[in-house]
C-alpha cells in the first residue's frame, strides 16, 4: 500500500544522523507491514499533485503551531480537505492531529495548562497505552463528525476518529527513547524544568509504540480503496 508522508517539520539537526527525520521515524514505526512510503516536505513547500497520488496519508508533527501564519499551512489545509473528501485513509500525529482538526472546522490553541512532555498514559477505552508526548497546543473544539477515542486528565481530546477515514493522535508513537532524549537535550528551553526532569526520569519506562503502530496500520489498510 502506498503511503504519502506529509512532513510538516524537521527533527533537530543534532538528531538527524541518529534518528533520521520525522518521516524516517514513521517508516521505522510502520515497517514490515507492507507499506511503501513517499515523503512530501510540505513545510518546505513540496506538495503531492493531488489527494489521489497515494493510497493513504500521514501528517507528521512539527514545532510550528497550526494557527501560525506560514505560507504552507493554507495549501496543506486544502489538501487535507481534498483527502477527506477522497475517502483515502489519513492519520495525523501531534501537529498532524491538530492541523487536520483545524482544517475540518475544529479549534486549536496554546493550552492554558501548559506542556506535556515525556511518557504519558492514555485511556483508549479497551486499553491504556503509554506514549511519548511533546506538545503545548491542543485541540480544544472538535470538528463535525469527530469522536474522541483516547484521553487523559491533561489532554481530553488525545485521539480522534473523524468520519470513517481519518485517525488523529496527539501523542508521538514514532518517538522512541532516543528521540525523546534528544528533544530534552535540544528543544526543551521553553519547557518548565520540573517537566523536563519528569520526562528524563520516564525514559527508562517502556512505551506502547508497537501497539499503536498496529492500530494505525489496521486503520490505513481498512480504509484503503
Amino acid at each position: 500500500m502506498r503511503i504519502g508522508i506529509l512532513q510538516t517539520g524537521h527533527a533537530p539537526d543534532a538528531l538527524i544522523d541518529t534518528t533520521g527525520d520525522y518521516s524516517d521515524m514513521f517508516e521505522r514505526l510502520l515497517g514490515g507491514r507492507d507499506f511503501d512510503f513517499t515523503t512530501y516536505n510540505v513545510v518546505d513547500g513540496e506538495f503531492p499533485p493531488s489527494a489521489e497520488t497515494e493510497e493513504g496519508w500521514i501528517v507528521t508533527g512539527s514545532r510550528h503551531g497550526a494557527y501560525e501564519d506560514h505560507d504552507w499551512i493554507p495549501p496543506l489545509e486544502q489538501l487535507i480537505l481534498e483527502i477527506a473528501d477522497s475517502g483515502h485513509p489519513m492519520i495525523g500525529v501531534c501537529f498532524g492531529h491538530q492541523i487536520i482538526a483545524q482544517a475540518l472546522g475544529g479549534k486549536v490553541e496554546k493550552f492554558r495548562g501548559g506542556w506535556s512532555v515525556g511518557r504519558q498514559e492514555y485511556d483508549f477505552g479497551d486499553e491504556t497505552l503509554a506514549l511519548n508526548a511533546w506538545h503545548q497546543d491542543q485541540v480544544v473544539e472538535l470538528p463535525v463528525g469527530a469522536t474522541v477515542i483516547a484521553s487523559n486528565d491533561f489532554c481530553q481530546n488525545a485521539a480522534l476518529v473523524i468520519g470513517k477515514s481519518i485517525l488523529t493522535i496527539q501523542a508521538h508513537p514514532e518517538f522512541d527513547r532516543t528521540t525523546t532524549q534528544g528533544l530534552i537535550e535540544h528543544r526543551s528551553d521553553a519547557v518548565p524544568s520540573a517537566l523536563v526532569e519528569a520526562a528524563t526520569r520516564s525514559l527508562s519506562q517502556p512505551t506502547d509504540n508497537e501497539a499503536l503502530a498496529d492500530r494505525m496500520a489496521a486503520f490505513l489498510k481498512k480504509g484503503a480503496k
